[in-house]
């Protein structure tokens, strides 16, 4: 049982790989059985095909890294303006789980396969909304303890925080890390002014 579990994990992290760099269409199964040393047969005894795999590559692999990146460090949040600040840093900056010029794995598929896939489009839809709802949280917290504005309201903050993070993201393709620091002293700025 664990060599079948280390195969199909191994499977996922090549396939994440790949799918990080080259696009979920333009990996194929060959491709990522052509990089490491599994046959056919054996991708095929743990997923039916390639959709069911990049779903289970949003399930173990992407989420998880979301969790403990963006999710984890909101959970018990007590001062959301500088929680929130400071994941954000992090995840742009420091965040092992991202590299600058392929931008995020979830905004990617976002944009690839939310459009043309019902299932991913679905995976992907709850992937940020807990996203969201961690931002939302913390803005609720502090709301509660009385470091946030009462008249702020804490979906909408959440949603402006996580359009500006897609987008940082994606413009980081282009531009490189500078363009992080811009959003990051911006948000810094948008934050104080929810207090």
């Amino acid at each position: 049982m664990a060599k079948a579990t280390t195969t199909r994990g191994a499977i996922l992290q090549k396939a994440f790989e790949l799918v990080y760099r080259n696009g979920f269409q333009s990996t194929s199964i060959d491709h990522i059985l052509a990089s490491m040393r599994v046959t056919k047969g054996a991708f095929f005894h743990y997923f039916r095909n390639k959709e069911e795999m990049g779903l289970a590559l949003i399930d173990e692999i992407i989420f998880p890294g979301m969790q403990e990146a963006f999710i984890r460090p909101l959970r018990d949040s007590v001062d959301p303006v500088e929680d929130i600040y400071t994941m954000m840093e992090h995840l742009l900056l420091s965040a092992p789980f991202f590299q600058v010029p392929y931008g995020c794995p979830a905004v990617n598929l976002v944009e690839e396969m939310s459009p043309v896939n019902v299932p991913f489009n679905q995976a992907l839809h709850k992937l940020l909304n807990r996203c969201q709802q961690a931002l939302q949280a913390s803005i609720e917290e502090g709301q509660r303890r009385g470091t946030i504005r009462p008249n702020v309201d804490p979906g909408q903050v959440a949603t402006f925080i996580l359009v500006g993070y897609s987008g940082v993201r994606n413009l980081g393709k282009l531009y490189g890390p500078a363009c992080y620091h811009t959003y990051l002293r911006e948000l810094k700025r948008y934050l104080r002014q929810l207090t």
